[in-house]
């Protein structure tokens, strides 16, 4: 008789209970638990002869076997049926040491390279972020390794955080120096602080900007506490925190504060000539001003002269809502060591993303209940994220935009208005294809998913339609918001195929961390569906809005984006940038 493991007890087959037949090492229909994680005692030794449909509990499963090819057996809950309510609680009494949450000594199969191809460090604690180790259960398999060298730059850099990150002996004396106003080279430990305004998509991009910037000048990113992410992701880094401490002598307020004239700005400091040649006139700390509408002045970050300035000063505070990566890339200083990195240039944010970016365990328990209960036995998956920037341009134009882009794309199925059912032949078995939208208003999604209601397809295909939250207006900061926003960015990223706004940094770091190539909806203009409908990105890469247009070695305006061929204008902003390969199988 077979036992089956809840968290903190075991129940076994009720006296009597019909096997059909099957012996005691199988499982007929398995049964309906309500609010529990259901793991087989011993995998090895049960066939699953058959799943009970969500539908066949009547309520009572949440969850349900949660199945994904190549991924082995677990049994999870979701909010099925009863969705939204419960809080996600995660098991921490240990016992689950892989990402399946099954005792590895007995698991069905390890997931397959839970490190992302030594991505990922080994040693942390799986049980404080879930997430870590099962998004690769969940997330399209990555298409190339990275390479050895980001590999072992990452591993370095892990010792470096954890020999200079925040409260350690490093850390402490180099802090005191500025708490004293003064510039020191004594110490091996130089920082950049990062700091972020606007939406969850902004932050994370500019988030792996300054990591990234970090990397290539061998500094410590630490991050304010007053951006909010620690409320949605977990600590990346082994045993020392990325995490500001509270003593730190600049406040989130502060933080708030500095502007592009700010004394502190390291362009403001170049326009009044208060920099000079001898380290003597060098401050304890510069703040790059890098966000969208950065003078000209602040631009000069990107010239090689002005980083050789900038490797001398201790701490670095950026503050950014763009996506910079591109234009690091420009500086010559720094091409041969990112060509090492990352010698396919649009999967710089896809293996960024991936090592830095995990949900908290409250936000991976909204990601996984919304997949289980809606997306995880669809033949296909399709997302299908709308943001609408003027609300001049929402309207019912937009919804035939998506439609014609979705169908042209063949996306998803036409309708047949004509017959009121399809009747399939006797060997053919409806598919199934999950359309997941986000978007602050329900509308479209209500019209999409009453169209596929009302009428079949031509094709017979069955089309499920789910939103799973409609916020109405962005609220930045807010944290249930956030938690929200980042689950859906992620259920995004889970998409086979994805749809995507023009210029939204919310379906950028879906479709990079995803490895998806999204079809772009074009900006509507004068209240018209623009035709065509949508293009195909070129690249997985997010798009820099607002690059520098200033020409460090000719001292005059350049079109940074025909400088170099992995370098190129977007599709869906022409005065931005990113960073494309030629590889079709990506």
């Amino acid at each position: 008789m077979n036992s089956v493991r809840l968290l903190g007890g075991s129940v076994r087959e009720p006296p009597g209970s019909d096997d059909g037949g099957y012996g005691a090492g199988a499982i007929k229909c398995l049964p309906c638990f309500s609010d529990k994680v259901l793991v087989l005692e011993d995998v090895r030794q049960v066939d699953i002869i058959s799943v009970r449909p969500r539908w066949m509990c009547r309520g009572h499963l949440h969850g349900g076997l949660g199945m994904k090819p190549g991924s082995g057996i677990v049994l999870k809950t979701g909010m099925g049926s009863d969705e939204g309510r419960g809080d996600f609680t995660s098991d921490t009494r240990g016992g689950r040491d892989d990402a399946l949450g099954v005792n590895s000594s007995q698991s069905a199969e390890v997931p397959k390279d839970k490190l992302l191809a030594g991505l990922l460090p080994e040693g942390l604690d799986e049980n404080s972020c879930l997430s870590r180790y099962q998004l690769v259960m969940y997330q399209k398999q990555q298409m190339r390794r990275p390479s050895s060298h980001l590999i072992h730059r990452l591993r370095k850099y892990e010792s470096l955080h954890k020999k200079c990150g925040p409260l350690t002996e490093s850390y402490n004396r180099t802090l005191e120096y500025m708490k004293l106003g003064k510039y020191t080279n004594s110490t091996a430990c130089k920082y950049v602080v990062w700091t972020a305004i606007h939406g969850l998509g902004n932050r994370l991009l500019t988030l792996a900007s300054a990591f990234l910037y970090a990397l290539l000048t061998n500094r410590v990113l630490l991050i304010d506490p007053g951006a909010k992410i620690a409320d949605v992701l977990c600590e990346p880094f082994p045993e020392v925190s990325w995490s500001l401490p509270s003593n730190f002598p600049v406040t989130s307020r502060q933080f708030n504060a500095f502007r592009k004239n700010s004394p502190q700005s390291y362009g403001n400091m170049l326009k009044n000539n208060i920099l000079g040649n001898s380290t003597s006139t060098l401050p304890p700390y510069v703040y790059l001003n890098l966000v969208g509408g950065y003078n000209d002045y602040d631009q000069l970050f990107f010239c090689d002269e002005h980083q050789s300035i900038l490797q001398k000063v201790t701490w670095l505070i950026i503050k950014s809502d763009i996506y910079f990566v591109p234009s690091l890339f420009l500086i010559p200083s720094f091409e041969q060591e990112l060509s090492n990195l990352f010698p396919e240039k649009e999967l710089v944010f896809h293996y960024l993303g991936r090592y830095l970016f995990h949900p908290t365990n409250s936000v991976w328990g909204l990601i996984t209940r919304n997949y289980d209960a809606y997306l995880a036995r669809a033949d296909e998956r399709i997302g299908i994220q709308i943001r609408i920037f003027d609300r001049r341009n929402q309207g019912p134009y937009v919804l035939d935009q998506i439609l014609a882009c979705v169908r042209k794309e063949y996306l998803l199925p036409r309708i047949n208005q004509s017959k009121s059912i399809f009747i399939p032949s006797d060997d053919q078995k409806p598919k199934t294809k999950a359309v997941l939208v986000t978007s602050l208003t329900s509308w479209y999604s209500e019209q999409i998913r009453n169209m596929y209601l009302q009428h079949p397809t031509v094709t017979g295909e069955v089309i499920q339609v789910h939103q799973p939250s409609q916020e109405k207006y962005q609220q930045t900061g807010k944290q249930m918001h956030d938690r929200k926003a980042l689950a859906e960015i992620y259920l995004l990223s889970f998409s086979d195929k994805l749809v995507t706004s023009a210029c939204s940094t919310f379906g950028y770091v879906a479709q990079s961390l995803g490895g998806l190539k999204p079809w772009i909806l074009y900006r509507p203009e004068k209240l018209k569906a623009p035709d065509p409908p949508c293009q195909r990105a070129v690249s997985l890469e997010p798009c820099f809005h607002s690059p520098p247009s200033y020409d460090c070695k000719r001292k005059k305006g350049i079109d940074t984006g025909k400088l170099v061929p992995h370098v190129q204008h977007c599709e869906d902003r022409k005065k931005g940038i990113k960073l494309v390969d030629r590889n079709e199988d990506l």
